[in-house]
Formats: structure tokens, sequence, C-alpha cells
């Protein structure tokens, strides 16, 4: 249904406002917690900062980490790892613990709709505590905002806003991340 409103028929539109409503329901969808496969630690703090040329010692220097916040011997980890540690890889799967139903709700209901391509549109990370070697992170996501139909340079879709919001195993808020994509039918065919 990449056509222009006005060139849709009235079961066309009536199918997009059918879409509309479940895309409405979502808003406000709480799932999580999403736990980590591993603890914070040394060895994947050194590969992400290896891969984004990250020299900073506080990474990788028990004592320059100390007076930022760390405990005795640790390390913090590199602020924009946040989402790193309770991703889930190419299996798909959260460890053991965590919640099993899907994080976005809106996906399934955009994939029924032939709603099959998706863009990340932007990312707003905030960070309120370090993330220290040891900590166990785990994640709680709400959808915050689902558009209207949009019509765009990379075809016809809906952007969908979710929060995700990062805590340690002492349940204290260490960052959120505003993330915003685009579940859309391409304007050219894929």
């Amino acid at each position: 249904m990449s056509k222009p409103v006005e060139s849709l028929s009235e079961a066309e539109l009536y199918e997009i406002s059918v879409l509309e409503e479940k895309l409405r329901s979502c808003v406000g969808a709480k799932a999580g917690p999403f736990l980590a496969w591993d603890s914070v630690n040394r060895a994947m703090i050194r590969h992400w900062c290896e891969a984004m040329g990250d020299k900073n010692p506080v990474y990788s220097d028990p004592a320059v980490a100390a007076p930022m916040g760390a405990p005795a011997g640790a390390v913090i980890a590199p602020p924009t790892m946040m989402q790193a540690w309770t991703m889930t890889g190419f299996g798909a799967q959260h460890p053991p613990g965590s919640d099993m139903r899907e994080q976005n709700p809106a996906m399934p209901y955009l994939k029924e709709y032939g709603y099959l391509a998706v863009v990340a549109t932007d990312c707003e990370q905030e960070y309120m505590l370090p993330i220290c070697e040891g900590d166990d992170i785990n994640s709680r996501s709400t959808i915050e905002s689902v558009s209207g139909r949009k019509t765009t340079a990379l075809g016809v879709g809906y952007f969908v806003t979710q929060l995700t919001e990062y805590r340690n195993q002492h349940d204290e808020v260490v960052g959120t991340m505003r993330f915003r994509i685009l579940k859309y039918t391409p304007a050219v065919p894929l």
C-alpha cells in the first residue's frame, strides 16, 4: 500500500484504519526485563574500545576508574556500550529469566500489513550512572509513540519510537535510550 492516500480505495483506507488502531494500542506497551547474557566484563570492554579506537584509561585502568565511581579493582564501561549488554545477538534469544514477549509489539502488525523494510532514523541516549565491571545490566522498554502513515523518500510507512531504560543489579537506572525506526514498504522494490 505505497500509493498516495488520495488514490486508495475504500477497502484500502479501511485496512489502514484497522492497522492504525492496532498500532495505537501498542503505545504505552511495556516489556522486560531483558537480562544480559554476561556481567559487565573487562574483555568485552577491551574489544569495544579496540573496535572504536577509544584509548580512555578509565576503561582499562582501575586506578583511573576508581575516582570516577568504579569499585576497587574494576574499570568503567564506555557509556555507549549500554545497549550492548542486553542485546540478543544473531540467535535472537534473551537469557533465561528474561521477558520472552516481543520487545516491540508494533513490529508484527507492521509485518502482517506488508511493511517489511526497516531503517533506524535516530537514537538518543542519556547516561545517569557509570556502568562498572561486575555490574549486571537489564533493560525494560516502552513504546512511546507510533506515527500515522507517512510518505518518505524511502517509501510509505510508520515511525515507531521505543524508550528503553537500563538498570543495574541494584535496580538503579544507569541510562536510557530513545530509538526511532521507520518500518515501511519501499518506494522501489528491494
